[in-house]
């Protein structure tokens, strides 16, 4: 599932609106994968550490990288640094290579000058956007070379150590949900969940 266009209409369902920065991401995302020589992550052969941050355009871009590589935190393959940057880092976990990559200084702040952020500084909704200011960005976007807009670094070692998946679960002593033993804690003769604690 590495077609561009097949990924941007996942990706646009996914993120819920029509915007510059998701599919940013997404090609992104894709370039990462390109660079390593990896396919999409089915289960934990990926693992992406995001510098992206809380209510600015990066959780858009965030949510490209997430719909192009398959990390995610449904997963646990995935974390974020909240550095505020629009950059990642993407490991191949089979291999313990890895791959830096950030938007172009020069790149970003264009974009953040653009007619979309402009009406989105005013308060429009990102879908009251008018399509005939959104459609030439994203033409560009999904159309301009890769080295106009991303700095992709060298291919690195990184030691990535797998953590096991937990199977085994037993209820709360004091509110009895269910919980996954790693989390669970012994307290005055009962095991408590991080609720209760």
């Amino acid at each position: 599932m590495n077609d561009l266009n097949e990924l941007l209409e996942i990706g646009f369902k996914f993120h819920g609106h029509r915007c510059p920065a998701m599919p940013l991401g997404l090609r992104a995302g894709l370039a990462a994968m390109r660079a390593l020589g990896v396919k999409r992550s089915q289960a934990h052969e990926l693992h992406l550490i995001s510098e992206t941050g809380k209510a600015h355009a990066g959780g858009c871009f965030l949510d490209g990288l997430m719909t192009a590589t398959g990390c995610t935190y449904g997963k646990s393959n995935i974390e974020k640094t909240y550095y505020n940057k629009f950059a990642f880092t993407l490991i191949d976990t089979e291999n313990k290579k890895s791959v830096r990559v950030h938007l172009k200084p020069d790149f970003a702040e264009t974009m953040l000058q653009s007619p979309f952020v402009k009406l989105r500084r005013q308060g429009k909704k990102p879908q009251e956007v008018p399509p005939d200011v959104l459609a030439p960005l994203l033409d560009n976007v999904l159309n301009m070379p890769e080295n106009n807009f991303l700095e992709i670094g060298p291919v690195v070692d990184y030691d990535f150590k797998k953590k096991p998946s937990v199977f085994d679960a037993a209820p709360c002593d004091n509110c009895g949900e269910t919980t996954f033993v790693d989390k669970l804690t012994s307290k005055d003769g009962k095991l408590l969940c991080p609720s209760c604690l």
